[in-house]
């Protein structure tokens, strides 16, 4: 490689007079070569196995355009025995002679995969033309052995011969495998030389070059310049768009096509879905959609998969299932878009609740597939892993992991980082920690969730200790292994050794502090009591504080009832006019213990004007792989007098070891303010949790997922209820995990309450 520049520099590098012709699947014949391509041999009308029978006795002579016909069929099928025995034939009838027969030989072995082989055939033939040459450039760039595709050509040009645009075109592929910008500008350049740039071949290659390198300018340039535009051309000119995160401009070029007459092929509609999915433009996806069927494409495994992508990130779940039914095929690519369909849609629900119904879906279709035969590849494994994270689904996850271990997948880093975040997000950090220690290659990001997991389960001393670990390991850490650092910090109050760490990430890693890590310092003064610092902290930033930073400042301004700085806090907040319910809901639940019912309405009439939905409150629990959900005094469960007749149980109990239940104020009229107190609220978690422990065997952790976040009095019963029970209680609210054990919480007591 680095003898390239030398080499290219010093040759006159010269076009074959044919530039145009001869790619290495063409053999055409030179003048004065006694080759004919009629049948005119009784052995041509032979099928393939008699024809390899009677190679194998060598008893006739035969014509060299028997081989032809002959080693196409060992092409077909991927045959490199048969390919062998045929070479054995070539050599006894001295039809090696040939450099088109040989050229040929060279192209099936290198089909078959066999380079060794396809290099002997070429370094034995008497005479190499472009044919010859281009042939094993291209075998060698199609077996993942670009180096020595270029190094082929090296070869070529010392040996006096001179490429063609195809050869170019293999060349510049070879690049692309290489990501090798330089290189690429290198013969870029003695493709202009030459005035070669208008060939199509050639400048689809460049096309390709510069996209894989992320200039798409020129990419562009290099197609505009291509004088006959094929469909591959256009293709890699909307596919460079979508790879270069210029949607709209490839979804322009589509239609330019389009008014060309340009017919497209599967590749070009699979990348426009794929960008239409990329921007949510699903107007212009079912335009696309409607071309696919036009031209008969629908059906094609390769745009379904992108048509379901499409649909199911865009919410249209309906349309995805009918595309999904309609399949005869079904392959695994098609079950890994529905299960990562699904695992998206979580991602972009509004709630924890829409979020488990889409998680729940997604685990359906993870049990068919394994019903159906094919067996789930480690992307499979890794989006479902990652459901199960989200959901706190950890008996699926449990059965998932046993899966890996069958299938010999432990070993694999994603994966081993999907089980380790999967445990630490159900609340098993113990799981979670053995399956890092089995990892025998841990990367920045399985350390970083680790160290993450331990932070969120309020063990500081462990997280803090993986992390120096990590930095004696050489691993470099990145901005989310901070926020997993200073969260540990935070939780244990270590203001000092938090102070360190943000001096360290930003002069030793020149890591600049982003929101997340500001939001877990104002965490942590708020801990502390220190809401003087809090503030002053806050107006020193580098940025403006985010609505989670005055959120947390106003929790830990209620928390120490500072609430004249939690009013001003309240301001700053309002003045970004948020979007979420429970933020609005914390305000108004302000202003109303402090009986500042102006402010109440104020709030009100804000959330009218900015159109937040109303707090709903939802929890659900999953028994026997049935998910069961709760909203607060509900009583539309089959069980429900059951249900409420032992939490009242639980209460009278928790109260008789000092629980005190605290006013839960419900907000009637919305424009007056006004309020009621009820005693006998019960909140969705501590109805899921009463199932819970009704339904799973004594001792067994009971794992809950709520919408929102779990209000201070559900916190301080949840904490008895641990005690009473002697079980673990995990409930993921909407901001974080809390596990309860002996009466104690992992994210000690303070957090964002209602």
């Amino acid at each position: 490689m680095a003898s390239f520049s030398s080499t290219v520099v010093t040759a006159t590098l010269k076009l074959h007079p044919h530039f145009r012709k001869y790619p290495p699947s063409s053999y055409p014949t030179e003048k004065g070569q006694n080759i004919s391509f009629q049948k005119s041999h009784r052995l041509t009308n032979l099928d393939f196995r008699e024809a390899l029978s009677l190679t194998r006795e060598g008893t006739e002579e035969v014509e060299q355009s028997f081989y032809f016909p002959l080693l196409q069929q060992c092409k077909d099928k991927c045959s490199n025995s048969d390919t062998q025995i045929v070479h054995g034939h070539v050599m006894k009838t001295g039809a090696h002679e040939d450099v088109y027969v040989m050229s040929f030989l060279v192209n099936v072995y290198a089909k078959c995969g066999n380079m060794d082989d396809a290099r002997r055939v070429f370094d034995n033939m008497p005479r190499r033309n472009v044919v010859a040459w281009t042939t094993l450039m291209t075998g060698y760039e199609q077996n993942s052995r670009p180096k020595q595709s270029i190094h082929a050509f090296q070869e070529m040009l010392h040996a006096g011969s001179f490429p063609s645009a195809y050869t170019l075109a293999v060349i510049l592929n070879a690049c692309v495998s290489l990501y090798s910008l330089k290189l690429g500008d290198q013969f870029h350049a003695y493709i202009i030389k030459y005035h070669v740039e208008f060939d199509t071949n050639v400048g689809n290659a460049l096309c390709s070059l510069y996209s894989k390198c992320g200039r798409l300018d020129y990419a562009l340039k290099a197609f505009r310049r291509i004088k006959e535009k094929d469909v591959v051309s256009w293709t890699s000119a909307v596919s460079a768009c979508g790879d270069n995160g210029a949607a709209v401009k490839g979804l322009k070029l589509f239609l330019e096509m389009i008014s060309e007459n340009i017919k497209p092929n599967e590749f070009t509609l699979t990348s426009v879905l794929s960008q239409c999915c990329g921007i949510q433009s699903l107007e212009f996806g079912k335009q696309a959609h409607t071309l696919c069927v036009k031209f008969g494409y629908e059906s094609n495994l390769r745009v379904r998969n992108s048509l379901l992508y499409l649909y199911i990130k865009n919410g249209c779940i309906g349309e995805a299932q009918r595309l999904f039914n309609g399949m005869d095929d079904v392959s695994l690519v098609t079950w890994n878009a529905m299960i990562a369909g699904h695992a998206q849609m979580m991602e972009l629900t509004k709630d924890n609740l829409s979020a488990c119904e889409s998680g729940s879906e997604a685990l359906k279709f993870f049990s068919k597939l394994n019903r159906s035969g094919l067996k789930p590849d480690l992307y499979t494994l890794s989006s479902v892993l990652s459901i199960c994270s989200r959901m706190v689904a950890l008996e699926q996850g449990e059965q998932i992991h046993a899966h890996i271990m069958k299938a010999g997948c432990l070993s694999d880093v994603i994966v081993g980082t999907s089980l380790v975040n999967m445990y630490s997000k159900c609340g098993s950090i113990e799981r979670a920690s053995k399956t890092f220690l089995e990892m025998p290659t841990r990367t920045m990001i399985l350390w970083t969730s680790m160290i993450s997991g331990f932070s969120q389960h309020g063990m500081s001393q462990q997280a803090l200790h993986l992390f120096e670990d990590m930095r004696l390991a050489r691993v470099k850490p990145n901005e989310i292994t901070f926020v997993g650092v200073l969260a540990a910090c935070s939780h244990a109050g270590m203001l000092s050794q938090a102070f360190n760490y943000f001096e360290i990430m930003q002069k030793k890693y020149k890591i600049k502090p982003v929101m997340d890590h500001y939001d877990i310092m104002v965490d942590m003064f708020v801990r502390l009591g220190r809401v003087d610092q809090a503030l002053n902290f806050i107006k020193k930033m580098d940025c403006v504080p985010s609505e989670s930073i005055w959120s947390n400042f106003i929790a830990g301004c209620r928390s120490h009832g500072n609430l004249e700085l939690g009013f001003y806090a309240a301001e700053q907040l309002l003045s970004l006019k948020p979007k979420d319910t429970e933020t609005y809901v914390l305000l108004l639940t302000m202003y109303h213990s402090a009986g500042r019912f102006e402010d109440v309405s104020r709030v009100r009439k804000m959330m009218k004007e900015e159109n937040v939905g109303q707090l709903k409150d939802w929890s659900w629990i999953s028994v026997k792989h049935k998910v069961y959900s709760f909203k607060t005094n509900d009583n539309t469960h089959a069980e429900s007098s059951q249900i409420c007749k032992s939490l009242e149980d639980l209460l009278a109990k928790a109260k008789n070891l000092g629980y005190k239940m605290l006013e839960s104020v419900e907000i009637l009229d919305e424009e007056k303010g006004e309020k009621t107190s009820s005693p006998t609220i019960y909140h969705s978690e501590q109805l899921a949790i009463t199932f819970g422990l009704e339904n799973f065997p004594n001792s067994s952790p009971v794992r809950v997922v709520k919408s929102t976040l779990i209000c201070r009095d559900s916190h301080n019963f949840i904490k008895y209820v641990s005690t009473l029970s002697g079980r673990e209680i995990i409930v993921k609210d909407s901001k974080r995990l809390h596990k309860f054990v002996n009466g104690k919480c992992c994210c000690g007591n303070f957090c964002g309450f209602l």
